[in-house]
């Protein structure tokens, strides 16, 4: 079986391996370059994944063949980590530079190895203790009486480390509570505060729109989303209708919010009829542009208001 696509016109070709999703269903990366040699000699730095959105930058020291998909050990805080290669190559520089990442602050550690069966058979065991790990966590935090909500727990590859990852509104004193996390775990601890966006991305889901939530699949920057969005867009104000899975203000609501605001500084109305120019007035420089279609002419909009006026007028009258 042939394992690469070609386009159209033959003038591009690329494998399934640059284009196939992360085994972590999350944020999925196209490696364009995947099949030039020099696009993997131009840096060691390797981009990995881990559960859900976590995502870290390593320095292939031994020079290791990784390709996309490769299950790799990596250097912990203490231990060791397992993750998946997800871009090797030109294309980590500009996720780094994407991603506002400066290599002279950002601290990038080593790739061990290849994952063995024994790493990711430690791996999965270490995984599997995660629910019942959270479960038991959140009964600890609310028996401190502490305002806060653990939304995940993610065990690192060995087993010996676990990061909280907790939601609150205000400041929360943790400190007792690492200190039986420890106790009653028998782990290192590191606590990582999210908020309801970063929370619907790690549980995952499907929108109203029938496809998978954004913030789970390729979403990794929440820009605020204000209710003059909707109102730009004439959608309903009705709160059960915007709000997302995380109750807040569904991300989707800027997506379209650029063309509705070019079209209102047009002075275009809607609601308001698009004529199209001729055929023979129609050129070839522009495929489709402003010269090609007339696209919302306002005298139309008085002639709609006079015609209601008019029809007013022809009504019937009541005895």
């Amino acid at each position: 079986m042939n394992d690469h696509f070609t386009l159209n016109n033959e003038s591009c070709q690329f494998s399934e391996k640059a284009c196939r999703r992360n085994s972590a269903h999350m944020l999925p990366v196209v490696d364009w370059l995947s099949d030039l040699p020099e696009n993997v000699q131009e840096t060691d730095i390797v981009e990995v994944q881990f559960k859900n959105t976590r995502k870290g930058y390593y320095h292939n020291a031994e020079h290791l063949p990784l390709e996309k998909g490769n299950m790799v050990a990596v250097e912990g805080n203490p231990g060791h980590d397992i993750g998946e290669v997800t871009l090797t190559g030109r294309l980590v520089l500009n996720q780094m530079k994407k991603y506002h990442i400066d290599l002279s602050r950002y601290e990038v550690r080593t790739i061990y190895r290849l994952a063995s069966e024994q790493d990711l058979k430690n791996a999965d065991m270490a995984h599997a203790k995660e629910h019942a790990t959270m479960i038991e966590a959140r009964r600890l935090a609310k028996s401190l009486g502490l305002e806060m909500k653990i939304g995940d727990v993610e065990y690192q590859g060995d087993g010996t480390k676990a990061i909280f990852y907790y939601i609150a509104d205000g400041r929360v004193d943790f400190r007792q509570l690492i200190k039986v996390y420890a106790e009653t775990f028998r782990i290192r601890v590191e606590m990582k505060q999210i908020g309801a966006r970063q929370e619907a991305g790690r549980i995952g889901g499907t929108g109203p729109c029938g496809r998978e939530l954004c913030c789970s699949t390729w979403l990794t920057q929440f820009n605020s989303v204000g209710t003059g969005a909707a109102r730009l867009q004439h959608l309903s104000p009705n709160p059960q209708k915007l709000a997302g899975q995380c109750a807040k203000l569904k991300c989707c609501l800027n997506y379209e919010v650029p063309v509705y605001e070019d079209a209102k500084a047009r002075g275009e109305v809607l609601g308001s009829p698009v004529e199209e120019a001729p055929q023979e007035e129609i050129g070839f420089q522009n495929a489709v542009g402003e010269d090609d279609v007339t696209r919302f002419d306002k005298k139309r909009k008085n002639n709609h208001r006079n015609d209601r006026q008019k029809n007013r007028h022809n009504r019937p009258q009541r005895n």
